[in-house]
């Protein structure tokens, strides 16, 4: 098979939605270099032999048990990655920081600990700070010597974090901001050393200031007690006139919610990450379990029920695996096209960010949602074991709940996810609305029901085509209809980023499965064409219910008809044994014992 013609200018943010994307141009797991390779596999050895051997230490909040666990990794060079060799870091790309947050992404409690550090705690000094403070935090926070933590949410705002009520005002000497007020769920909080907050100044200007352990009027409160991460710090913070020197402003006067929110597009991603991580660990002990617990004298993975569940698990780790690693590579493509045209490092990661937050939001959707998928499958199969402290898979499911909610919760990257779309259409950064009156005349049109292309992979296409079709239609539709008003239907918008989602992961899997075959041959990719068309035939139906749901909300009369039979057209596929398909990558899944096959 010939590889498609490589692409030649990079889709921008979103873009995907409106054009053809390049298999010969996505990256892909499979394409992890010998260094990459060799990071990872020293994060799963740090958790093998650092982590797991002290996970119940952990939850019983061992004093300095945390802390030490992070300077450990300190001395490996984990927290370090993608820090600049300047500041004592290693240099590495986006693809290799990320391939870090999902090889120690199985920690547990650790795994939120260093995320914490290595995100939120230490990339707004990074990205933000003076030079003077970068000098000063970074070599320390990466070598686990200080370890960092953010403050932004408080007792009444979490998701609506600028109606923030910590404030901060001058001193009359100048030299200090006295901050009053207090956060809530601060990660890291009981032991770090450095932390990012944010107050407004005067009442007004929403400001981040880097606030250390033991200044003056600056405490912590009791751990709280919580479903799971038992072992992650979680304290509130307190500030009373806490005297925080003038140079120790992060970043502009009233321009701290640039740092948070462009923070946050990072973190969605690296959550993403650590979530697939999670997942993929969970997955091998569920199968493992599986392969030895034996009902009617034979072992459980040997019923069909038990293989459908062990299949579902592969198909959904798959495909994330697929939608994260092609975002990160647009990321690092696009923080390499900034820095070669003069932008400084900070910069152009932040704007790569920033270009691909809408995926971001994505993907720390369906991460996170596959992990629960995985550990409450797990706990199924573990029966009544999975209820018990016994069985780490009883952890895991505690431990997963929490992704859902933080870094944004699931149902605001949701909204994100539409908002963001139609805020590019409007300001001509993405041409939606040409796209999406295109298919409202395909619509009065006669439906092609053949095809002439019988070239690899063109039903396939077709397949994603039809699936970026419907949400054309339906989103075109929905602003046309509601215009303004569209921003209170916020279960349309869900709707609409369902069906974004379900298209994106759809797409990134195809393209994985088109460059493994030009790679391999489609005779070695048996298990990843089953998992490619068992999911588009799934996705194919969820699809059909979400758009259903939007058009029925919004639209009546002929037109509702009308879109509702542009629906069915768009996500019809072809009869398919999803059950066989199951079957064989759960047989291959079996007989090695492990996830990935």
């Amino acid at each position: 098979m010939n590889a498609p013609a490589q692409q030649t200018t990079a889709l921008k943010g979103g873009e995907w939605l409106v054009k053809e994307s390049s298999a010969y141009d996505t990256f892909i797991s499979e394409d992890y270099n010998e260094e990459q390779q060799m990071v990872k596999d020293m994060c799963l050895s740090f958790l093998d032999t650092e982590v797991d051997p002290l996970l119940d230490r952990m939850d019983k909040m061992e004093p300095g048990l945390m802390p030490g666990l992070m300077e450990k990794a300190g001395e490996q060079g984990l927290l370090s990655v993608s820090l600049p060799e300047q500041y004592g870091g290693l240099g590495k790309d986006f693809i290799t920081s990320t391939l870090v947050n999902e090889g120690l992404g199985a920690g547990f409690s650790f795994s939120v600990a260093v995320s914490a550090h290595t995100g939120i705690g230490t990339l707004p000094i990074l990205y933000f700070g003076t030079e003077a403070q970068k000098e000063k935090y970074i070599p320390k926070l990466g070598s686990g010597e200080w370890k960092g933590s953010y403050g932004l949410t408080e007792p009444n705002s979490g998701s609506d974090a600028l109606s923030a009520k910590t404030t901060a005002r001058l001193s009359e000497d100048g030299k200090y901001y006295l901050l009053n007020g207090q956060k809530c769920w601060i990660t890291n909080g009981g032991f770090a050393d450095v932390y990012t907050v944010f107050a407004k100044i005067d009442g007004t200007q929403f400001t981040g200031f880097i606030v250390e352990r033991g200044f003056e009027g600056f405490t912590q409160g009791a751990e709280e007690h919580k479903m799971g991460i038992k072992g992650s710090s979680t304290v509130q913070l307190y500030f009373q006139d806490c005297k925080v020197p003038v140079e120790n402003v992060l970043g502009e006067i009233g321009k701290g919610h640039i740092i948070a929110f462009n923070i946050l597009n990072i973190g969605r991603l690296k959550l993403c990450a650590a979530a697939l991580g999670g997942a993929k660990r969970s997955a091998t002990n569920t199968l493992r379990y599986a392969n030895t617990r034996e009902q009617f004298k034979k072992p459980i993975s040997d019923f069909g029920a038990i293989k459908n569940k062990l299949a579902e698990m592969a198909i959904k780790i798959w495909v994330c695996e697929s939608a994260l690693y092609r975002v990160a590579k647009w990321i690092d493509n696009k923080e390499g096209e900034l820095m070669n045209g003069g932008k400084p490092f900070n910069e152009a990661l932040l704007g790569a960010a920033e270009e691909y937050a809408i995926e971001c939001a994505m993907l720390k959707v369906y991460g996170s949602e596959i992990l629960d998928y995985v550990v409450d499958e797990g706990v199924q199969i573990h029966g009544g074991n999975g209820y018990s402290d016994e069985y780490i898979i009883s952890k895991a499911f505690r431990d997963s709940r929490i992704n859902r909610i933080y870094e944004g919760t699931n149902e605001i990257n949701r909204l994100l996810t539409v908002d963001m779309v139609l805020k590019r259409a409007m300001k001509g950064r993405l041409d939606l609305m040409g796209a999406a009156m295109s298919v409202s005349k395909e619509l009065m049109s006669i439906p092609d029901f053949g095809s002439d292309d019988d070239t690899p992979f063109a039903k396939e296409r077709k397949t994603i085509v039809n699936f970026k079709k419907a949400i054309l239609m339906a989103a075109g539709a929905a602003v046309q209809k509601l215009m303004a008003k569209i921003e209170g239907e916020q279960e349309i918008l869900m709707n609409l980023a369902d069906m974004a989602i379900e298209t994106f992961n759809a797409e990134s899997a195809l393209l994985r499965a088109i460059k493994l075959c030009d790679q391999r041959g489609v005779e070695a990719c048996t298990y990843e064409l089953d998992i490619l068309h068992t999911y588009l035939y799934d996705a194919a139906d969820r699809i059909n219910k979400y758009g259903k749901d939007a058009i029925n909300a919004f639209a009546q009369g002929d037109e509702q008809r009308m879109m509702l039979l542009g629906i069915k057209r768009f996500t019809k596929v072809d009869a398919f044994n999803s059950k066989e398909a199951k079957r064989r990558i759960a047989d291959k899944l079996i007989a090695d014992n492990r996830y990935p096959a």
